[in-house]
């Protein structure tokens, strides 16, 4: 019987790009479907669109992979170094968009021009192609057809098992979505609210189509979005009252339509149609002694806004490195805790800004009132830049015990002087130290953690200020150098979070 290192369960974007992190960092990685192939109308275009924002988009930028997701999302592969990206597509707020020309993208904290852009639009077939793809590379197993029936925890790590057949790894990871698996028997804690609507996704022939507005429409009896590619979703404010087991027939969704959208549209054909709602849940921890959770297995929540799937990718980025680190046995005390510590804050609040817009779609005079206040704040140049650093996840800082208002947070886009890009400094995975002084400062103490962190000498066209910084395998900012730099609160920050220096 073959043991792996870690089990994933769910091999949608987020347990690819977790298993992508771990074949990354040499461990060896099985990956279970329950789903009999990886492709479905449900993944691909129109119904699999889903919005990346910035968190997102560097995560894959600083892998090597941005170029291949772009391709695979039927946009240009290349991008060019020196062009700063324009955001085109900058969200909403409940269905009230944001303007792009009013972002102030000099306030957004400590962001340097980036090729990359804050915003694309891919597709879940997209992604997982990609990442399949990378997994393979990288050694990963992928079994489709594979549910998982039982989970167990003994000492030696976790037998999942599946029918008759069981699979033995030192730590599993739940990434089998909001109806998991995984953390209904391992026995996690799912705490929230529930819905106040349901939502219906269609993609149908409509009759009159010239009687639906493009685009999101709030209405006094909900809200829908009719998109170019033709497909529907609507909120209908019933409770969450429909029965989920259940497909709803052309019929009811034809009498929701009407009453939502209050036309007299008619549905000639539906090709397909399903419902979500608006419950918002989360597990109380995401880790239960060798057993872990990541996306939307940890957290749900309504879809608006697009939050899940980048909260996902930021659960598996941060996750990734510090179990490999567990398991290779190098990591320092407490690391694997850290990431509950520090994604668990970022779950709930994505869970609140799922709330919030809900409540500002309400169809009653509350829900009313609170779009007129949220169209005069987004109408602003403040009130815009708020709401587009929010959904892009460029407000985003971890509480790491430092002042330094750049540590905690996704480490800027430094430009070296001959071109080089910090994204590309770190697709082999490690962390990274820059050294803007050119002096070799810190190379005798990066020495180290040679197999840990990268460690690169140079200047840079914008060094915001500092001297020196340590970045994360997760592109998160450690350690911040000002002025004359210190070697030994340096060494300090590598040992946090890379353990023992080596001897």
């Amino acid at each position: 019987m073959s043991e792996f290192d870690v089990v994933i369960v769910g091999a949608g974007p987020v347990g690819l790009l977790l298993g992508c992190e771990l074949g990354l960092a040499g461990c060896s990685v099985l990956v279970l479907e329950r789903e009999s192939a990886p492709h479905s109308p449900w993944r691909a275009e129109p119904l699999g669109n889903r919005g990346l924002f910035s968190t997102s988009i560097g995560a894959f930028d600083r892998r090597g992979l941005l170029p291949a997701v772009r391709k695979a999302s039927g946009l240009p592969g290349g991008f060019d170094a020196d062009e700063p990206s324009r955001v085109r597509f900058a969200g909403h707020f409940a269905g009230m968009g944001i303007n792009p020309a009013n972002i102030d993208f000099d306030a957004l904290p400590y962001r340097l021009p980036s090729p990359a852009p804050d915003s694309m639009m891919s597709s879940l077939d997209a992604i997982e192609t990609v990442l399949s793809e990378r997994a393979s590379e990288l050694g990963v197993q992928v079994r489709y057809g594979v549910p998982v029936s039982g989970i167990a925890q003994h000492d030696r790590g976790v037998s999942v098992r599946s029918g008759d057949r069981e699979f033995q790894a030192r730590w599993a990871v739940g990434c089998d979505g909001g109806r998991s698996v995984v953390r209904k028997l391992a026995g996690f804690e799912f705490v929230g609210t529930e819905p106040q609507f349901t939502g219906y996704s269609v993609l149908a022939s409509i009759a009159e189509p010239h009687e639906l507005r493009s685009g999101f429409t709030l209405t006094p009896t909900g809200m829908y979005l009719l998109r170019p590619d033709g497909l529907i979703s609507m909120m209908d404010f019933d409770g969450g009252a429909f029965d989920r087991a259940r497909q709803p027939t052309l019929d009811e969704l034809q009498t929701v339509l009407r009453r939502v959208s209050g036309t007299a549209v008619t549905l000639n054909e539906v090709h397909y149609a399903s419902t979500f709602t608006d419950r918002a849940m989360q597990a109380s921890t995401y880790r239960r002694e060798r057993i872990l959770l990541a996306g939307d297995a940890a957290h749900i929540h309504s879809p608006l806004g697009g939050q899940g799937l980048n909260t996902g990718v930021g659960d598996a980025m941060n996750l990734g490195w510090k179990l490999a680190a567990t398991v290779r046995g190098d990591a320092p005390d407490g690391l694997l805790d850290t990431y509950t510590c520090e994604r668990h804050p970022i779950g709930a609040h994505v869970l609140d800004w799922s709330r919030a817009q809900v409540t500002a779609m309400r169809p009653d005079p509350y829900g009313k009132a609170i779009q007129a206040v949220i169209r005069d704040l987004i109408a602003t140049r403040d009130g815009s830049t708020y709401v587009f650093e929010t959904i892009a996840g460029l407000s985003t800082r971890y509480d790491l015990d430092d002042a330094h208002p750049l540590i905690g947070r996704s480490a800027p886009d430094f430009r070296l002087d001959g071109g080089t890009r910090l994204a590309d400094l770190m697709h082999h995975g490690l962390g990274v130290a820059l050294d803007f002084c050119g002096d070799h400062q810190l190379e005798s103490s990066v020495s180290h953690w040679r197999n840990r962190i990268r460690y690169t000498t140079a200047r840079v066209r914008n060094d915001l200020g500092l001297a020196a910084v340590l970045i994360r395998p997760d592109g998160i900012v450690a350690w911040v150098g000002e002025g004359d730099i210190d070697p030994a609160a340096f060494e300090r920050a590598a040992t946090r979070w890379f353990g023992t220096a080596e001897s």
